[in-house]
This record gives C-alpha cells, structure tokens and sequence, in this order.
C-alpha cells in the first residue's frame, strides 16, 4: 500500500476473512440532516451501522450533514500540525489522514457499505470516492484531480505558466475500514469559512491553500450539492 494511501485509511481486522459477505440489503439509505450534526453523535451512529452492515440487519448507508466547526485528528496526525489548540473542540477520530477542518458550509458524506460486496478492494474502493468527488464538482464545471503524494482533491488556480499559480485542496478523503466495513467518507467544500482551516495544517500540507465552490465562483448550495452526489454515486458504485 503507497504511503498516500495508508494515510487515508484505517483499517481495522480488515485482513479478518471471517463475518457477513452480503448484508441481503439492496438499496442504499440516504440520510440528509439539516442541521448542524455533533461530532461525537456521528461517531457513535456510524459505529453501530458499521456494525449492523456487518451483522446484515441494516442497509448500506450515505449520510450527508454539517459539523458545527471543529477540528479532527486522524491517525497520522502530528502535534505540530494544530496551530491553535483553543479555536475549536478537537476530536481525535480512528480514520485515517491528518487534521481537517468541518464546519458550517462544508458537505460531509459519511460511507458505510460492506466492502466485501465490492470486491474486498480498499485501493479501488477509495479511487472511487475519489472519482465520486470528481464527478459531483464537474456537474458545476469545477476540474478536481488527484495528486500523486498528497490526500484529497485539487483545484489548480492559474494557468502552470503563471508564477502565481497554484493548488488548492477543495476536499477531503479519510477512511476507516472494520470487517470490511466502512465509514468516515469525504467532505467538500461548498462555502465554509475558509479562515477556520488558518489553525490547523489541512492533512498536513503546509505548501498549498484551501478553496471551495464558492470561492471558485461557483454559487451552489449544500441541496444543489446533495442532488448532484446522489447522481454520481450511482454512477460510480452502482446499485449493489
């Protein structure tokens, strides 16, 4: 596994052959909360639908909320990558990657589906919540690509030629995988704060900005956004 890759991931007795290989549940449940979700609230629904997924009495699930502002720390997070330790509450989370920023403005999508219906593959299981994000920032004729070395996705801002270019990361990836199972997701950002991500080093990139739609001139609302994750998660996991 690439060392850009294990920074998105935790994964939990992943390697375990054991347990369920089919949850017997078609249909993906969507959720949308219209307010701002508690970090550790999240935390705690997503461990039990993990383990319900696994156990095959719930439905693989997409949950899309806001966080009210906080900080987490994924598992290689380092110390000296939170700037300021009083600004927000800081959670320290088993997914992996480094500090990210969450807060009013930012879309999360919260993953939890049985990997082991999909192939047992974690690379390819994070290229597609890649190409998702992808996908989703085309639909407002934003070019979001990958970068070789470095989590997320980015945004190029002026053409190479221009001394003043540069790339600026408009969302973020952190997986953790249990028995196959996954959760954590992504989170892109649609208008937040950008000022928020100043006290932390955003996954641990000191060299490159942050951006969001807005900021790229790009008016959407977090419904303009659901309805386009919706779309582009058929078009690349499927119905399973």
């Amino acid at each position: 596994m690439s060392r850009s890759l294990a920074h998105k991931i935790t994964m939990d007795d992943a390697e375990n052959p054991s347990g369920s290989t089919t949850n017997g549940l078609q249909d993906i449940e969507w959720r949308i909360s219209d307010s701002p979700v508690d970090y550790p609230d999240a935390i705690e629904f997503m461990e039990q639908r993990a383990a319900d997924i696994y156990a095959g009495t719930a439905p693989e699930t997409v949950w899309l909320l806001e966080h009210p502002p906080l900080y987490t720390a994924g598992t290689s997070a380092a110390d000296d990558e939170l700037l300021d330790h009083t600004r927000f509450p800081v959670y320290k989370t088993g997914r992996g990657g480094r500090y990210t920023y969450h807060g009013p403005g930012q879309r999360v999508a919260y993953v939890m589906m049985n990997l082991k219906n999909r192939g047992s593959d974690v690379r390819c299981y994070v290229h597609d919540l890649e190409e998702w994000v992808i996908r989703s920032l085309m639909q407002f004729n934003v070019i979001g690509e990958r970068r070789e070395g470095r989590v997320g996705i980015w945004v190029r801002r002026g053409a190479p030629s221009n001394p003043a270019s540069r790339e600026d990361k408009i969302a973020a990836i952190g997986v953790r995988i249990r028995r196959w199972v996954s959760f954590h997701g992504i989170a892109i950002n649609v208008e937040p704060d950008l000022e928020h991500f100043d006290s932390i080093v955003p996954c641990g990139i000191a060299e490159h900005g942050v951006t969001s739609l807005w900021d790229s001139g790009i008016t959407a609302t977090t419904t303009d956004v659901d309805s386009v994750l919706k779309e582009t998660f058929e078009e690349v996991f499927g119905r399973k």
